[in-house]
C-alpha cells in the first residue's frame, strides 16, 4: 500500500543508517545512497532508533537475541528496553501512516533476515530483530540496507 500522488509513502529508517551515532558502540552505519538522500530531501524519511527510544544509552554493551529474550554479553536482560523500542516504532508507524521500514541488518532490534546467534561469537543466523518482528506482524514491510532496490520498487 503506497501513498497517493498527493501523499507519497514515507519510510521509517534506522537512525544509524542515516549517519546518526546511535549504535551500541557509539558509531553509525551510514549508507551512501543518492536515492535515500532524495527521499530524505522530499521529507519522506523518518529516522528512528528503537534501542535508544526504548531507553538504552549510547554507547551501550552489545546485546543479542536469545529466543524472545535480549541479553548483553555479561547476561544483563535488556528485553524490556528492546520491546519498548519496538512498540514505540510501531506506534510511530501507525500514527504517521508509515507502511515501509528500512532497518539495519544483523541488529537484535532491526535485523530483517539475519541476526547474531545469541552467543556473542560473531556468527549470524537467519532471524529477525524485535522491532522488525513486531512491525511485520502489523503489516509493515521491512527491508534491510541490502535491499534498497526492492524498497524503491515497493514505493512506486
Amino acid at each position: 500500500m503506497t501513498g497517493s500522488s498527493s501523499t507519497p509513502a514515507r519510510v521509517l529508517v534506522s537512525a544509524c543508517l542515516l549517519g546518526q551515532p546511535v549504535r551500541y558502540d557509539g558509531q553509525s552505519k551510514g549508507i551512501i545512497s543518492d536515492w535515500l538522500a532524495s527521499l530524505g530531501a522530499e521529507g519522506r524519511v523518518l529516522a528512528f532508533c528503537p534501542e535508544v527510544a526504548g531507553g538504552l544509552p549510547t554507547p551501550r554493551p552489545p546485546a543479542e537475541r536469545q529466543g524472545e529474550q535480549v541479553r548483553t554479553g555479561n547476561g544483563l536482560d535488556v528485553t524490556a528496553e528492546f520491546d519498548r523500542g519496538a512498540e514505540l516504532a510501531l506506534a510511530l508507524c501507525l500514527r504517521e501512516g508509515i507502511r515501509f521500514a528500512l532497518l539495519k541488518e544483523g541488529s537484535p532490534s532491526c535485523g530483517s533476515g539475519r541476526i547474531y546467534n545469541g552467543h556473542f561469537e560473531g556468527v549470524s543466523v537467519p532471524g529477525e530483530g524485535k522491532t522488525t518482528a513486531l512491525l511485520r506482524r502489523h503489516g509493515i514491510l521491512v527491508f534491510s540496507e541490502e535491499q534498497l532496490a526492492a524498497l524503491a520498487l515497493a514505493l512506486v
